[in-house]
């Protein structure tokens, strides 16, 4: 355990895998290894023994900061006199593209929802406040879809504001990864979870409006806690281009998709549009808006090159 990272991070203590893996104490295995594979994403592999080492002293303590949130809301009440009433746990995570958010989030919920004290755990991924392609054509933005202002940022804010004022019901758009759009009057209706994780690029950024004012309120004031999940730049690259071409022998040959128009590339010439994607948008997103949202997180996990998270930074200021 390391209390100083450089100056930068000196606001974490640094578990390494095995010390953070000693802080499950008795929390149970709950997930079995078929219900595992279902969860997995289309590159990532999460193996038992990372839900072991990582996963579980990590719901341990969201578990536990779910708990003190209860209480402290109880002391609310009997202050007012009068009961406010259960407002959902939100969890933040944020990340780069392809560093294993996805599947991450799933996993997350799927153990937090075994908690006894805490069954519904829902989870909302910001692509689906997205614009739709053809506002961010009209909007000139197609090129910097993913970056903060190709958002309805007002309508995520107004969706985390409806939910943390218990609203019995709150929906969100939803976005098909297949076509590359949101979907048309679809939606995900959210009822009452007891934790939502809230799942995105940028919902750690504190952004800024025209003419360089900071807005009043951002997304990242509806957490209650967040967590940022990191890796060396070089690795996240590779598992995006892995990705790439993965996706380009599977889902890109299907005429709905999007990315259609890549299905007969060579694999080097798959690998080389993957990497001029990589430089020049998410690269770019990476370096000027997500990186830097860093450290606001309240945990930082650290994957090493084998997926694996090797180290977590707990924030203790």
């Amino acid at each position: 355990m390391n209390a100083d990272t450089g100056t930068e991070f000196s606001a974490y203590v640094v578990f390494e895998r095995d010390e953070w893996a000693a802080l499950r104490l008795s929390t149970p295995l709950t997930l079995s290894a078929e219900e595992l594979a279902a969860l997995q994403g289309v590159l990532e592999q999460v193996s038992l023994e990372d839900v072991v080492k990582i996963y579980l002293p990590l719901s341990r303590l969201l578990n536990l900061h779910v708990r003190s949130a209860r209480t402290l809301s109880g002391v609310r009440d009997e202050f007012l006199g009068k009961p406010v009433g259960r407002r959902p746990y939100v969890i933040g995570i944020a990340g780069s593209v392809a560093v294993g958010k996805s599947t991450f989030a799933r996993t997350l919920q799927a153990l937090l929802a075994r908690w006894p004290d805490h069954p519904s755990v829902a989870l909302v991924t910001t692509d689906g406040f997205l614009y739709p392609n053809a506002t961010l054509l009209e909007r000139g933005l197609m090129h910097r879809k993913g970056f903060p202002e190709s958002y309805d940022r007002r309508r995520m804010i107004s969706f985390l504001a409806d939910l943390k004022a218990g609203r019995s019901e709150v929906s969100a758009p939803v976005y098909s990864h297949q076509g590359y759009d949101i979907v048309p009057g679809q939606a995900q209706t959210i009822s009452s979870p007891d934790i939502l994780i809230f799942e995105g690029l940028n919902v750690l950024q504190t952004a800024t409006l025209e003419g360089g004012r900071a807005p009043s309120i951002i997304v990242s004031d509806f957490f209650d806690t967040s967590l940022y999940l990191d890796a060396e730049e070089a690795h996240i690259q590779e598992w995006y281009v892995e990705r790439f071409l993965k996706l380009q022998r599977s889902v890109f040959q299907n005429p709905t998709s999007y990315f259609h128009h890549y299905k007969d590339l060579s694999v080097e010439q798959a690998r080389e549009v993957a990497l001029g994607i990589w430089r020049d948008i998410n690269l770019a997103n990476l370096n000027e808006n997500i990186l830097p949202s860093r450290e606001r997180a309240n945990v930082v996990l650290r994957k090493r090159a084998d997926h694996l998270i090797g180290e977590v930074w707990l924030r203790q200021i």
